[in-house]
C-alpha cells in the first residue's frame, strides 16, 4: 500500500450535536462531512489503500492531558475527550468499521505520541489523503507535519469542517501551499505514488 486515507477526530465530543465541545458540529452537518468521509473510507477499501481513523482523547484521570493548554486544559472540567467514554466514540453515522486502523492521540497532531508513522512506514505509504474536524487544528497540524516528514499530502476538502466557514476556508488556503486540495468527486483521480 502506498496511499493511506486518514480521517481525523470524527468523534461525538467534537462533531456531533450532543458532544461536549462540538463547536464544529453545525458546519460539519451543513457540509455533509460524514457522508464524504464514508465515501472516502469506501474508496480507500476498494482501492486497497490503508485507511486510518484517528481520535483525540485522554486516559481515565486525565493525567496525560496538558492542564496548561487553552484547548485541552478544561477537558477534565467538561468531562470531554475521555477515552472509553461516549464522547470519544466515532460519530454514529460514520462507517468506522471500514477503517483498517484506529489511532488514539493525546494532542492535536496525530503523529505526536502515537503509532501512526510506524504504521504508515510499515505499509510503505508515501501519500496521505487527509480529512477531518477541525480543519484549523487537527487537519492543519497533521498536514504540516506530514509534509515535513516527506509524505505527499492531499487534503479532501469536503470531508473537513471547522467552527466557521471562514476558518475552514482560510485553513484550506494556507494548506494549498504544501498539499494538493481536492473534493470527494476528484478522489478517483488520485494516483498511487
Amino acid at each position: 500500500m502506498k496511499t493511506a486515507f486518514i480521517g481525523l477526530d470524527y468523534i461525538v465530543d467534537i462533531m456531533h450535536p450532543s458532544g461536549k465541545i462540538a463547536r464544529s458540529a453545525t458546519l460539519a452537518a451543513e457540509r455533509d462531512v460524514i457522508r464524504h468521509a464514508n465515501a472516502a473510507l469506501a474508496h480507500a477499501r476498494a482501492s486497497g489503500w490503508l485507511s486510518v481513523l484517528v481520535k483525540v482523547g485522554f486516559m481515565p484521570g486525565y493525567h496525560d492531558a496538558p492542564a496548561f493548554s487553552p484547548m485541552f486544559g478544561k477537558a477534565r472540567e467538561f468531562g470531554a475527550l475521555a477515552l472509553g467514554g461516549p464522547g470519544t466514540d466515532f460519530h454514529p453515522d460514520l462507517k468506522a468499521e471500514l477503517a483498517d486502523l484506529v489511532v488514539e492521540k493525546p494532542r492535536i497532531n496525530a503523529f505526536y505520541g502515537t503509532r501512526l508513522e510506524a504504521a504508515l512506514r510499515a505499509q510503505e505509504v508515501r501519500q496521505l489523503i487527509v480529512a477531518g474536524v477541525s480543519t484549523a487544528w487537527a487537519v492543519q497540524s497533521l498536514v504540516r507535519d506530514a509534509h515535513d516528514r516527506d509524505f505527499r499530502v492531499v487534503v479532501l476538502e469536503d470531508a473537513c469542517a471547522a467552527v466557521t466557514a471562514e476558518e475552514h476556508e482560510s485553513s484550506i488556503a494556507l494548506l494549498r501551499g504544501i498539499a494538493r486540495v481536492i473534493s470527494i468527486s476528484d478522489l478517483a483521480s488520485v494516483n498511487e505514488v
